[in-house]
């Protein structure tokens, strides 16, 4: 651990599988220290040295400039249950991200982030990271939803502070986050300055203090399918924006189907990421007026499909899903793209 005292301390939740109020501030809250972190040996061994033997589960998230391939990684923030590391990716280089290797590709690290698909991208493009074995909180509460019978649109995609405000995880308004938003629209480059201003330290800590804390709220709800679908579909978010010319092959292999979900006659079938080319100008055929197109694509098909965008890759379009269901997407996708504006 890192041995000089921290001036910053925040507050964590401590789990509470039983209590299905919203978070009590008071009552729930441990407080811990924040530290910055500019060299690997500020970091906690466990996390520089994964073991089977200590498997650990963090809070994970990052920082940057137009976070992606071309973007500028600021800062990444790893919670543990006693602390938080804000790992500066600006003074400590690419040396200090690279030492976290080992524990981001780690399958005896759980990583705990929301929405995973960008800062992978990031990750792989500028440090040749792949990303693995994490729990998305996005992908989980729509799991939850469908597992519970909840209807949703298939273009809900839910955000953090929607997912902090939400009473079954923690209830909490998450007002300081717009602030940091509104800084961002005026200046991009807020995440580079140094030294860490207070309000950069607290939002930072304040993007993954509470996702432990959500971790445990939401496994508790999943049952063993679910959780399978879970881990697959975060590794697949993981690579979708990771576009390389090998196919994935150099990523670490899907999780497969659980036995035990194999015996009952019922196993849930494989799921796919497909990437499909969009030739030039093709792309408003693809996406239709306001995402019409894309929108009727996803509610015939029990499928996710993604653009690459402004962000990258432009020329692309990414389906997840189940087996059939991606390549049902991939034909209506094609006749699209045959069509004459």
């Amino acid at each position: 651990m890192a041995s000089v005292p921290s001036p910053y301390q925040t507050h964590i939740p401590l789990p509470s599988l039983s209590d299905e109020t919203p978070l009590k501030h008071e009552a729930h809250l441990s407080e811990v220290p924040v530290h910055i972190v500019t060299h690997a040996s500020q970091l906690p061994p466990e996390f520089l040295h994964p073991s089977s033997e200590r498997q650990l589960v963090i809070g994970f998230d990052c920082e940057g400039v137009d976070l992606c391939r071309h973007g500028t990684l600021c800062i990444m923030q790893l919670a543990f249950p006693d602390a938080i590391y804000l790992v500066d990716a600006i003074q400590g280089g690419e040396m200090l991200v690279k030492a976290c290797k080992p524990a981001l590709e780690s399958s005896y690290i759980t990583k705990v982030i929301h929405d995973c698909k960008r800062d992978s991208e990031a990750l792989y493009f500028q440090f040749g990271i792949k990303l693995n074995n994490v729990m998305d909180t996005q992908i989980a509460f729509s799991l939850i939803e469908e597992q519970e019978g909840r209807l949703r649109s298939p273009d809900d995609y839910i955000s953090f502070v929607s997912l902090l405000a939400d009473p079954r995880y923690c209830g909490i308004s998450y007002l300081e986050k717009e602030e940091v938003r509104v800084l961002l629209r005026q200046d991009p480059k807020f995440w580079t300055y140094r030294p860490l201003s207070e309000l950069m330290v607290r939002a930072a800590a304040d993007d993954v203090r509470f996702l432990l804390y959500i971790y445990h709220k939401m496994t508790a709800k999943l049952n063993q399918r679910t959780l399978w679908y879970l881990e697959v579909r975060g590794a697949l978010y993981c690579r979708c924006f990771c576009v390389n010319n090998n196919d994935y092959a150099d990523w670490p292999s899907l999780p497969p189907v659980p036995d035990s979900l194999m015996m009952d006659g019922n196993a849930p079938e494989e799921e796919i990421l497909s990437v499909l080319d969009v030739p030039p100008g093709k792309m408003g055929c693809v996406i239709g007026r306001r995402g019409a197109t894309i929108l009727s694509i996803k509610e015939s098909c029990n499928a996710e499909i993604l653009i690459g965008g402004s962000k990258g890759p432009p020329d692309k379009v990414f389906i997840i899903g189940p087996v059939r269901q991606v390549r049902k997407a991939e034909a209506m996708l094609r006749g699209r793209m045959l069509d004459i504006y």
